[in-house]
């Protein structure tokens, strides 16, 4: 896959996710979360009002400092895709 395949791939699970009108399991967003920073390159602080997010928040971010803004992308759309795929 080329890079603007990639990234075009990466955008529309972006926008799935951003339609979809559901709540998601906490679990499942921090995942989101870390990918989605790491794949943008957006290293700004959680800035969530209450301590306690913006900890779990920071966790899911230091689960994922070790792997690059591509292999963080494609995590993103798989996550995207298995989880629309095997919702219940």
């Amino acid at each position: 896959m080329t890079s603007e395949e990639l990234n075009i791939e990466f955008e529309d699970a972006v926008e799935r996710i951003n339609a979809h009108t559901e709540p998601f399991p906490a679990d499942f967003l921090l995942r989101l979360y870390a990918y989605y920073k790491k794949a943008t390159n957006d290293y700004g602080r959680p800035s969530s009002r209450k301590p306690i997010i913006n900890a779990f928040k920071t966790n899911a971010l230091f689960q994922v400092q070790d792997i690059s803004q591509d292999e963080a992308k494609r995590e993103y759309i798989n996550l995207v895709n298995n989880y629309f795929l095997y919702r219940k």
